[in-house]
């Protein structure tokens, strides 16, 4: 090799190892400073396009969490109402029972019809007001709850609305039910019997539906989290590697300013062969 003062393949050669350490050194410290390995498409485009589409299936995934919780909520209120619809029941058979009785003088028997009606109201109230999120399962035409199950909308958890009105077909007492006469509470204490039955039947299938939706919501937390997982051993970089690299670099690069400043003096030694 020729000794030149216009060419310095040596000073050429320390800088081109002395920029590949410097690159290496800014992508490693990169990887520290994100914790990610593949950070963006140049990283590796495969990789980041296939985290970047799981990415969008977490985040799907908390409005599928939502939509969940909002139907658990709605459920639970119905049968909140349920549950007070059907010791109302209970207490208007009481009083229906009472009144059946030959023996009440007319005073006690308007008492008891009084009692009757206003429990009967008590219940059309309990049934108007359980509402969650603007919506109602237990009044007359109650909303059925339809949850998302998954990030593409394709399935759902149905939960049937039940109507607990007092004119609806499980109920069925009408509005204007009253224990005024033997006859009328005798009849009353059938009608309201079937209604304990039929309410409970109801109850249980909001519960079931409940249930459902407390399951189904369990398992989509720990399948975003799967998913999350899944994410991280693609594209997080494995900082205890990371740190042992960053190390080996800093020394190469002292190393290769070294060779080039060694490698800059060469045409400064040929000044010695013209003294």
């Amino acid at each position: 090799m020729s000794n030149s003062v216009n060419t310095n393949v040596s000073a050429m050669v320390a800088l081109q190892n002395l920029n590949m350490t410097n690159t290496e050194l800014a992508r490693t410290q990169g990887r520290i400073n994100t914790g990610l390995r593949i950070a963006n498409a140049k990283d590796n485009g495969a990789i980041w396009a296939i985290a970047q589409n799981q990415r969008a299936t977490s985040q799907a995934l908390n409005a599928v969490k939502e939509s969940l919780q909002r139907g658990q909520s709605t459920v639970d209120v119905a049968i909140s109402a349920g549950e007070t619809v059907s010791d109302l029941l209970v207490q208007m058979k009481e009083k229906a029972l009472a009144a059946a009785d030959a023996s009440l003088d007319a005073n006690s028997r308007t008492a008891l019809n009084e009692d009757f009606k206003a429990l009967r109201d008590q219940l059309a109230k309990a049934v108007s007001n359980a509402e969650f999120n603007g919506i109602n399962m237990v009044k007359a035409s109650g909303t059925t709850i339809e949850a998302l199950a998954n990030s593409d909308a394709s399935s759902k958890i149905t939960v049937a609305a039940q109507d607990l009105s007092l004119t609806g077909s499980i109920v069925n007492l009408g509005a204007t039910a009253s224990i005024g006469t033997i006859t009328t509470a005798t009849t009353m204490i059938s009608s309201v019997n079937t209604a304990i039955v039929n309410v409970s039947t109801a109850l249980s299938k909001l519960g079931t539906g409940s249930k459902s939706l407390a399951s189904h919501l369990d398992f989509i937390g720990k399948l975003q989290d799967s998913v999350d997982a899944g994410v991280g051993n693609l594209v997080d970089a494995d900082l205890a590697k990371e740190s042992a690299k960053l190390q080996s670099l800093q020394t190469k690069q002292q190393l290769g300013v070294q060779a080039l400043s060694i490698a800059n003096q060469s045409s400064s030694i040929l000044l010695g062969l013209f003294r």
